[in-house]
């Protein structure tokens, strides 16, 4: 048997130490590797996860904009407008809440808003506010407009004040249900963008804007649903996608839409010039066409104007006819619909519009 070789002790230690200063390193970038990757994976997966029971809350942490997406966080248009306040993040890309951005945007506020994804809604409900079914969880729909929406923006009663744009807050566009707060939305920036561009054009030719007021904003399907509406119209309201703003311009205070055409009295006239806006901002923005509904007086609030962003040219009117508001958000013929012998002193609204009606005197 051939002995075994014997080997120096001195070299032994040398050869030890040479390969530890090569193996070490690489293992650490190897470990190290890992750990990043795992660290990034569960800051991406922590991101997309809803909050539990502080989601009513608005993040207090001063970091808060950390949960932001970075690929949004450059993000901050203000719109064609220039008078968007928000940017609505993708529907589960972030945690429910506002993230305001410190000194805000132009010298302007903004903010990030998370949207709750539409999964989250378990039957009628989101939380314990009740949302009822789109058309497309009961039936097949006639179009992508169609399809429900992404998701829902939580209202509270601390974050209701957050500025939008200009003239809006969180809390205009709110069901006006009776419900408590915590309420859920549906709201489109590109809505938001079109009736500032609507304002701006206005003001342009003379038109004070400096108040205006929404009379309906985001409906639920089950506050139209409840409410009635014989021919179906209702349930296809474009207030159900977030899409869609009844208003006045009401920069005097007085609760009712004011004299624009400067006539000395408030009638069809009035909502003829918001008419004639939207057609122009339409003309400019065909990205933004929608619907446009003209109602005459029908409450408290006079003459009304019915915007949305639909995707598609759409007009109808009652701004010289007597006729019920019902349907208001989904006739998309000429000018015209349903018609009521009822008197001028009554109020006309019902159906899913039939808040407009509330506190009206009626007179014979």
């Amino acid at each position: 048997m051939s002995p075994i070789p014997r080997v120096h002790a001195m070299g032994a230690a040398a050869l030890c130490l040479l390969l530890g200063a090569v193996a070490i390193p690489a293992f650490a970038r190897g470990d190290g590797r890992k750990a990043t990757a795992a660290k990034s994976k569960s800051t991406a997966v922590a991101a997309r996860l809803p909050r539990d029971d502080s989601r009513a809350e608005s993040p207090a942490a001063p970091d808060g904009l950390s949960v932001v997406p970075l690929a949004e966080r450059g993000d901050t248009s203000t719109g064609a407008s220039g008078r968007l306040r928000i940017h609505l993040l993708a529907a589960g890309s972030a945690p429910s809440g506002v993230y305001t951005i410190p000194n805000g945007v132009g010298g302007h506020p903004f903010a990030f808003i998370g949207v709750i994804p539409f999964a989250a809604k378990r039957g009628e409900f989101i939380d314990d506010y009740r949302m009822g079914f789109w058309p497309a969880e009961i039936h097949a729909v006639q179009s992508d407009a169609y399809e429900n929406p992404a998701g829902f923006v939580e209202v509270t009663a601390e974050n209701a004040s957050t500025p939008v744009s200009d003239h809006f807050t969180l809390g205009d566009f709110v069901t006006h249900d009776g419900a408590p707060f915590p309420k859920y939305i549906v709201l489109r920036e590109a809505l938001l963008d079109k009736v500032e561009l609507v304002l701006a054009d206005l003001e342009m030719h003379g038109v004070s804007t400096e108040h205006v007021r929404v009379l309906s904003g985001f409906r639920t399907p089950s506050y139209n649903f409840a409410l009635g509406d014989a021919s179906g119209r209702a349930r296809e309201s474009r207030h159900q996608y977030g899409d869609a703003v009844d208003m006045i311009i009401d920069s005097d205070g007085d609760g009712r839409m004011d004299d624009l055409n400067h006539d000395g009295r408030v009638d069809a006239g009035d909502v003829r010039v918001i008419e004639a806006a939207v057609d122009r901002v339409e003309l400019a923005h065909p990205e933004l066409a929608g619907g446009l509904g003209l109602y005459r007086e029908m409450g408290p609030s006079g003459p009304f104007a019915h915007i949305d962003v639909r995707g598609t040219r759409a007009r109808w009117g009652t701004a010289d006819k007597h006729v019920y508001a019902s349907g208001a958000s989904s006739y998309s013929g000429s000018y015209g619909t349903r018609e009521t012998s009822a008197s001028r002193s009554h109020c006309q609204a019902e159906g899913a519009s039939a808040v407009l009606c509330q506190g009206f005197r009626h007179t014979r």
